[in-house]
């Protein structure tokens, strides 16, 4: 939430606070509602009254913050959420404290990957906001006016003021196609404004490759695009954006087409 906070103050946006609870039912032979929902929305606002002071605190003065609790799915509530107050993008994290924690709020994460429509920005542990001086887009080079989100790229772009890079990770030229040349002529004709710089990486695994570019060029942010990456065919599976969203050391933004 420091992230997202850190994101909101320098670009002079407004930060919302979002917490989905579940009414506990005890699972014997007759389901039994163990708290009343009067009782469960009290203690949930004023919990995230408690973290919208901690960010306060953290953040200063300048920064409007709201808090929004809601009973029932955390996917469906937010995106709901999303409808209505249109976010620049949603800022998630994928681990917490204990075991269980890191299972149910990774499963979260990906989950609002998959479902948003929204940018959906996943934060390593512990990572710090610093401006977004340099990001990078991983591209695959095919189909990418039919499958890039460009106008979410550009608009996240100029907002940061980021230099940006598009990455294309292959190995031996594996994923070299014939009209490979005309594609990324294609997307530069649609980036141009930005000034991209392209950097090929040799590697054999594209997370890996992405991961390694990051920290050695000091990227701020990758940029990804979940359904070309296959996470949509197996979300819980091994797929190059689960990958890369897990073991990241920079933040991932994920865009769908």
């Amino acid at each position: 939430m420091y992230y997202a906070a850190g994101m909101a103050r320098e670009t002079g946006a407004s930060l919302t606070l979002f917490h989905a609870y579940q009414v506990p039912v005890s699972m014997t032979d007759v389901p039994i509602v163990l708290v009343s929902v009067e009782e469960l929305q009290k203690n949930a606002d004023s919990k995230m009254a408690d973290v919208k002071k901690q960010v306060e605190q953290k953040t200063g003065d300048g920064l409007k913050i709201y808090i929004e609790t809601k009973l029932g799915d955390a996917i469906d509530e937010l995106e709901n959420l999303c409808q209505k107050i249109k976010p620049f993008a949603v800022v998630m994290g994928t681990k917490g404290a204990t075991g269980l924690e890191r299972v149910l709020f990774g499963s979260t994460t990906l989950s609002a990957i998959k479902h948003l429509t929204w940018p959906v920005i996943v934060v390593p542990p512990g990572k710090q906001y610093s401006s977004i001086k340099k990001a990078g887009f991983a591209c695959d080079f095919r189909e990418v006016v039919e499958t890039t989100p460009i106008k979410p790229i550009k608009d996240f772009v100029k907002e940061v003021g980021a230099e940006l890079h598009v990455l294309n990770v292959d190995f031996h030229n594996r994923h070299f196609k014939p009209d490979t040349p005309e594609q990324s002529m294609l997307l530069h004709n649609e980036l141009e404004e930005l000034s991209p710089k392209y950097d090929f990486i040799e590697s054999e695994k594209i997370e890996e490759g992405i991961n390694k570019f990051a920290d050695d060029n000091d990227l701020d942010l990758v940029i990804t695009i979940p359904k070309k990456h296959k996470l949509l065919e197996g979300l819980f599976k091994k797929s190059h954006t689960r990958e890369l969203v897990f073991h990241s050391h920079v933040p991932i933004m994920c865009v769908h087409e």
